[in-house]
């Protein structure tokens, strides 16, 4: 019997967005990896990912599953040698021992830049606040990037500290950081703004109507999900996962399902449950789940074919307005009527 591990919070700050990866993946092993069902084993990553995996390993597994979480994430591919697929760490970097799922985290507001620029060429200026993590870091840097290309001006600071004045405002931390920024900088003067926590749906509810018309980046949302040519439907995902959970399915479940659908397509394709022969089934394969494309860059490894969506509060309504070929409805600019 193939037997699987997933190591992820189930306590602790994370435990709601372990669980419910825990949950996709248990629907996974159960109707869609095939038969014999693989056997899967969950442990609680919160407090010491490291010493679960070594938990995991002691157990012995075939196909291994990271945890959600960047630094969670992180400190278990660290500490095994064993190959990881990863669907809850968008600053993972990519290597020989990690298939990621999931669109790197420099990436998270390279639409919501795109996005604003098209609609507005008065534009010029952008205030970048970030956490000093890993994550933080790193959606920083691709934001700068990607305003630097279209000729903005990045003022980047650190959380805490507050902003300087500028047209757009760009927020990545914790969630708890981004809901004391966005409670101190809203609603302000900016023509726009944008904070890694708008693109989930419970991160900033608190802030009531101040929520409508901030941006935000999301990985998934069901009401956008492409047509998948591996694996079953958004619709038939969504519904299967509510008869397990009473819940609709958030979107860290869809990329541990993902991540499920993946490995096992990866299994098929290449006969041979070892590592080296999953990594490159998995550098060479080019699909389409409920989740989005998947496709390895071959020379890096990194996610190259799921694409972050932004997404804009519209009318309590989290809706995607960018990419142009994904968007629900166009942007509504600017942030705050003159």
């Amino acid at each position: 019997m193939l037997r699987a591990a997933l190591v992820t919070p189930l306590s602790g700050p994370l435990a709601g967005y372990g669980r419910a990866g825990a949950a996709a993946l248990a629907l996974w092993a159960e109707a869609f990896a095939g038969r014999p069902a693989p056997r899967l084993v969950v442990h609680d990553a919160h407090g010491d990912p490291a010493a679960a995996v070594r938990r995991a390993g002691a157990e012995g597994f075939d196909l291994l599953f990271g945890p959600y979480g960047s630094s969670p994430a992180t400190a278990v591919a660290q500490a095994t040698s064993r190959l990881m697929w990863n669907h809850g760490g968008a600053r993972m970097s990519p290597g020989r021992r990690v298939v990621s799922v999931l669109a790197p985290a420099a990436g998270y507001f390279v639409g919501a830049v795109d996005a604003v620029h098209a609609a507005d060429p008065r534009v010029s200026s952008v205030a970048l606040l970030h956490s000093r993590t890993g994550f933080g870091r790193d959606v920083g840097a691709g934001a700068e990037r990607a305003a630097t290309r279209r000729g903005l001006t990045v003022f980047r600071t650190a959380l805490p500290a507050r902003s300087p004045t500028a047209d757009l405002l760009l927020v990545a931390g914790s969630f708890d950081d981004e809901l004391a920024a966005a409670r101190r900088l809203l609603p302000g003067e900016w023509r726009a703004a944008a904070f890694v926590g708008a693109g989930v749906e419970e991160v900033l509810a608190a802030l009531g109507p101040l929520r409508e018309g901030l941006l935000g980046p999301a990985q998934w949302l069901a009401s956008a999900a492409p047509e998948p040519d591996e694996g079953p439907t958004a619709a038939e995902f969504a519904e299967r996962f509510r008869r397990r959970t009473g819940a609709e399915p958030p979107y860290p479940a869809a990329q541990a399902f993902a991540a499920g659908l993946i490995a096992a397509r990866c299994l098929r394709d290449a006969g041979d449950a070892a590592d080296d022969a999953l990594l490159a089934a998995a550098r060479g394969l080019d699909c389409t789940t409920m989740f989005g494309r998947f496709r390895l860059d071959p020379q890096t490894g990194l996610q190259v074919g799921q694409q972050v969506l932004t997404v804009q509060w519209q009318d309590g309504v989290r809706t995607v307005v960018w990419p142009p070929d994904r968007a629900q409805a166009p942007l509504r600019h600017p942030l705050r009527a003159p």
